[in-house]
C-alpha cells in the first residue's frame, strides 16, 4: 500500500514541474542554524537591506492581525513586553524582569523600561502598557482578546509597574506578551489614529514605518528614538513582496535581495551548495493543516456539508493521508508529519499530543459509506497559490481519491485567503500557523467558542474545559496531562486536520550578518547590518 501512495503521490509531484523526490525513508540528519552573527566591528554600518517576502503582510496593527508576514516587519518596529530566545525560552524585552505573579496565580506584576520613547517621541510608560493590554481585550476587531485571558483589570501602579489582576489564573499569560498581544503601541498614535493605526503603525523598535506600496514593498527605517539605537546597523529595511519562490531563490542568488523568508524545500539543497549564500533552518513549534467549516460564518452552503456535520467524514478525511509519505514526496524530506497542535519539540509534548491516527484508506472509505453519502464525496478545497502549496494540494487531491474523496483545488492570494478564512467562506482550506511557545496559543485560540482563531466554529464542551483547565494550572506536569488530552480531542473532532511541520528556511547573502530564525519562525533583523569586506565569509 505504501508503495502504491508513494507511486501516485511521485506521479503528481513529477507533473507538477519539480525535481525528482527522494525514496521513503529517514531523512538526513538537519541540525538547526538559527542565528548568523558578527562581532560589532565587522559592521560596515548603513545602507538599506532588501527583503524577499513570501507573502503580503495583512494590516500592520497588533490588535487585529493574523499573518506570519506581518510579524516579520511588526518585529523590526513594534517591541514586545517579552520574546523568545534561541532555546524557545521567554526572556524581558521592553519588561525589565519576568512577571510577579501572586501566589493564587490572580494577581500579575509587570515591570517596565524608563527612559524609552516611542518613534513619534512620546514617552513608553506603564500607562501605555495599559493601552494596549485593554485595547487588545475590548477593541471589536480584535484577535488578542482570548489570548490575554480572562483579565479583571489593568492598572499602572507606577510609571514603571503594571498591574494585572484576573477572575482565574492564566498561566500563559507571559507567553502571550512574547507575541503580538505584548506589543506596545503608542497611545498618542491610537488616539490620533483609532481603528486605521495600522495604516502608520507607531511603537518602540529599532525601526519606525516609513511607506507600504500594496502588494509591492513595505519600508522601515532607523528611529533615532530607540534607547538602544547603537546595536542598530542599518538605515533602513525594505521588505519586497515576492510570492513565487523561484524568483526568491533567483533574486538570492543574484544578491538583488539579501534575505529571502520560505525556501522552497524544492531549492534548498541546491542553494545549500552555492558560494555566498547561507541557510538559517529551525524546527517549527507550528503546524499546516487543514481547516474544516463546521459552523462559522454566515453562508450555509459552506458548513451544511457531510464535511462539517459529520465526525466520521471528517475523521476519513485524516485516515486519508500517510503523513510521512506526503511530507517525504513533495517536500524532500526537509519536513515532519503533524498529529497535532503541539511540536514534538515543544516542552509541553506528550505521549498523548504525539499520537497519530492510523492511514487507512479503506477504513476511511468505510467510514463515508457508513456516513451514508454519496462516492465519491465532492470537497473545496481553497489554497494559497504559491508552488509548494499548489504541489502539496495536487498531492492532498491524488492521496485522497482513494478514500472516497474528489477534492477541487481553488486557488487564491494569500491575503484573500485569509480574509475568506475569517467570513468562514470556504468548506475546507489548507492554512498553517507559526506556533506559540505555550500550546495555549495554539490550541485555545483555534478551538474555545468565540476564540480569535476559531474559525471552524467547534464548540466541544470536553475541549473546551480542557483548555480552560490547562490554562487554569500553574503545575507543569498537570499542563502537560491536559494538553495530551486535548490533544487527543482534537484528533477526535478533526475541526482542524493536521498534516505537518515545515522547518523555517532562510537564505541570506554572506555580505550580511546579525540574523536570527527562531522556532517562531520569525525573521528576525533587528540587528542585521552589511558586513565590512574583510568581514565577509
Amino acid at each position: 500500500m505504501k508503495k502504491r501512495i508513494m507511486a501516485v503521490l511521485a506521479g503528481v509531484v513529477l507533473l507538477a514541474g519539480c525535481t525528482p523526490v527522494q525514496p521513503l525513508g529517514e531523512p538526513p540528519e538537519r541540525p538547526d542554524v538559527k542565528s548568523v552573527d558578527a562581532d560589532a566591528g565587522a559592521f560596515e554600518g548603513g545602507g538599506d537591506l532588501v527583503m524577499a517576502l513570501s507573502s503580503e503582510p495583512d494590516r500592520l496593527d497588533p490588535t487585529t492581525s493574523s499573518s506570519l508576514y506581518t510579524r516579520y516587519v511588526m518585529q523590526t518596529m513594534c517591541q514586545k513586553l517579552y520574546d523568545i530566545d534561541a532555546n524557545g525560552e521567554i526572556t524581558p524585552m521592553l519588561a525589565t524582569s519576568l512577571p510577579d505573579v501572586s501566589k493564587d496565580g490572580k494577581t500579575v506584576r509587570i515591570p517596565v523600561r524608563d527612559g524609552v520613547r516611542f518613534a513619534d517621541g512620546t514617552d513608553f510608560d506603564a500607562e501605555a502598557v495599559k493601552t494596549t493590554i485593554e485595547r487588545g481585550l475590548n477593541l471589536e476587531e480584535s484577535s488578542r482578546s482570548a489570548e490575554l485571558g480572562p483579565i479583571n483589570d489593568v492598572t499602572a501602579i507606577d510609571d514603571q509597574t503594571v498591574e494585572v489582576t484576573f477572575d482565574e489564573p492564566f498561566a500563559p499569560f507571559t507567553a502571550a506578551l512574547a507575541d503580538r498581544a505584548g506589543m506596545i503601541m503608542s497611545p498618542a498614535a491610537l488616539d490620533e489614529a483609532g481603528e486605521d493605526f495600522g495604516d502608520h503603525p507607531v511603537c518602540v523598535g529599532p525601526f519606525k514605518f516609513e511607506k507600504r506600496i500594496a502588494q509591492t514593498s513595505i519600508k522601515v527605517v532607523k528611529d533615532p528614538n530607540y534607547y538602544d539605537a547603537d546595536k542598530v546597523h542599518l538605515d533602513s529595511i525594505t521588505y519586497q513582496i515576492m510570492s513565487d519562490a523561484n524568483i526568491r531563490a533567483a533574486n538570492i542568488r543574484s544578491g538583488d535581495v539579501q534575505v529571502a523568508d520560505t525556501i522552497s524545500p524544492q531549492d534548498v539543497d541546491a542553494l545549500k551548495e552555492e558560494s555566498g549564500i547561507g541557510l538559517l533552518q529551525s524546527n517549527s513549534l507550528g503546524y499546516q493543516g487543514l481547516t474544516v467549516n463546521m459552523g462559522f460564518g454566515d453562508n450555509p452552503e459552506n458548513f451544511e456539508t457531510p464535511l462539517g456535520q459529520d465526525p466520521k467524514v471528517r475523521k476519513a478525511l485524516s485516515m486519508a493521508f500517510d503523513r510521512k509519505a506526503l511530507v517525504n514526496t513533495v517536500f524532500n524530506g526537509w519536513f515532519s508529519p503533524a498529529c497535532s497542535g503541539i511540536s514534538p519539540d515543544s516542552p509541553f509534548a506528550t505521549k498523548a499530543s504525539d499520537e497519530c491516527v492510523d492511514y487507512d484508506p479503506a477504513g476511511a472509505k468505510k467510514l463515508l459509506e457508513d456516513a451514508g453519502v454519496e462516492l465519491p464525496l465532492k470537497v473545496n478545497m481553497k489554497v494559497s497559490n504559491t508552488q509548494d502549496t499548489l504541489r502539496f494540494a495536487q498531492a492532498v487531491q491524488a492521496a485522497t481519491k482513494e478514500a472516497g474523496f474528489d477534492i477541487t483545488v481553488q486557488p487564491m492570494e494569500y491575503t484573500a485567503l485569509l480574509d475568506a478564512q475569517d467570513r468562514g467562506d470556504y468548506e475546507l482550506l489548507q492554512l498553517g500557523w507559526s506556533g506559540r511557545v505555550d500550546p495555549h496559543g495554539n490550541l485555545y485560540t483555534f478551538h474555545y467558542p468565540g476564540a480569535g482563531n476559531n474559525v471552524t466554529g467547534v464548540d466541544d464542551d470536553t475541549l473546551s474545559n480542557l483548555l480552560t483547565r490547562a490554562s487554569e494550572s500553574t503545575d507543569m506536569d498537570e499542563r502537560k496531562k491536559l494538553y495530551g488530552e486535548a490533544s487527543q480531542r482534537t484528533g477526535e473532532l478533526n475541526s482542524i486536520i493536521y498534516l505537518y511541520r515545515q522547518k523555517n528556511l532562510t537564505a541570506y547573502t554572506d555580505d550580511v550578518s546579525g540574523i536570527d530564525v527562531f522556532s517562531d519562525g520569525v525573521v528576525h533583523l533587528s540587528e542585521a547590518g552589511f558586513l565590512k569586506k574583510d568581514a565577509q565569509r
